[in-house]
């Protein structure tokens, strides 16, 4: 690959149950197309104008899950081994491989009826929640910072200000914003959001750094992202994206996803060769894969 766009690889592939010994690093595989394959199976139902869970080559469908409960999708085809589901926006998204029928698809999803219906409800109480999220801007906000919500305080007597320890907070730890008691949300919002930025960026590159030495790999460069829709990405040219609003969450979980990046750089898909990889940079990886499923960039702060 010659081009310096990332090849954006999922942070929930499937990874095998079991793990066979670290074999020595092999060489990349070629990007998945990105035009969806012909299929006999019938047109879409509708076509619907973009939307930030429907990838650009994927459209919608719809199906009967049970009696009375229709069912409305994202279907996108790629090369991938295996039929994907996965919840976006309080939206179900299929990734199915070329081959698979119509008729297997919605098999996949009837089998998975309780799994979608539980995933659905969640994250519909979360966009639920990120609804009322403006009001949360004010003195004595809340909001989460590795994964533990510190308050937020106006002063404006004072420099910006973190009474804690920025490594590791302690619920409750204040930030100080050199604000008037009056200041609008906009206002408030803005300078928490660049403080936690400036955390991202400082955290990170420790991480990155350490998880790079672990590895033995080197990096081009990389930067802060503000992806709606992906955590990280790592691209042929040795260049990382890492979205600065991990910082909301735990260490464990952003571990994981610089890990993951990290184990691109020596396998460029989802092999078993590449989850070997990324267990020998964080060996309780699964665990934290898990958890990070249950989050989505463009819901982040939860309050």
């Amino acid at each position: 690959m010659t081009t310096d766009a990332p090849q954006q690889l999922s942070l929930f592939g499937a990874a095998p149950a079991s793990l066979p010994k670290r074999p020595r690093a092999g060489g990349e595989s070629p990007p998945p197309s990105t035009s969806p394959p012909p299929d006999s199976s019938p047109a879409p139902l509708f076509v619907l104008t973009p939307q930030p869970w429907l990838p650009p080559t994927g459209y919608r469908r719809k199906l009967l899950l049970r009696p009375g409960e229709p069912l409305e999708y994202g279907l996108r085809r790629s090369h991938r081994r295996s039929i994907g589901l996965t919840i976006r926006d309080a939206h179900l998204l299929i990734q199915a491989p070329s081959w698979a029928s119509q008729s297997q698809i919605e098999t996949a999803i009837h089998t998975k009826a309780d799994w979608i219906d539980r995933k659905l409800r969640a994250a519909q109480q979360r966009l639920d929640v990120l609804a009322v999220q403006p009001a949360q801007w004010r003195k004595g906000g809340h909001i989460p910072y590795l994964g533990v919500m510190i308050e937020l305080a106006l002063d404006s007597a004072r420099t910006l200000h973190f009474s804690g320890n920025q490594a590791s907070p302690d619920h409750h730890d204040l930030l100080f914003l050199p604000l008037p008691d009056n200041a609008g949300p906009s206002r408030i919002q803005e300078r928490t959001q660049g403080w936690l930025q400036e955390q991202a960026r400082r955290d990170f590159g420790i991480r990155l750094q350490a998880t790079l030495a672990r590895a033995g790999q080197t990096i081009l460069d990389w930067r802060l992202s503000n992806a709606q829709g992906r955590w990280g990405s790592c691209s042929s040219t040795r260049r990382i994206h890492l979205n600065w609003r991990l910082i909301h969450l735990p260490s464990t979980l952003i571990d994981y996803v610089v890990a993951h990046e990290v184990a691109h750089l020596t396998e460029m898909n989802h092999s078993p060769a590449f989850w070997r990889e990324v267990e020998h940079l964080y060996p309780d990886f699964k665990q934290a894969r898990d958890a990070l499923a249950q989050h989505h960039p463009g819901s982040l702060p939860l309050f």
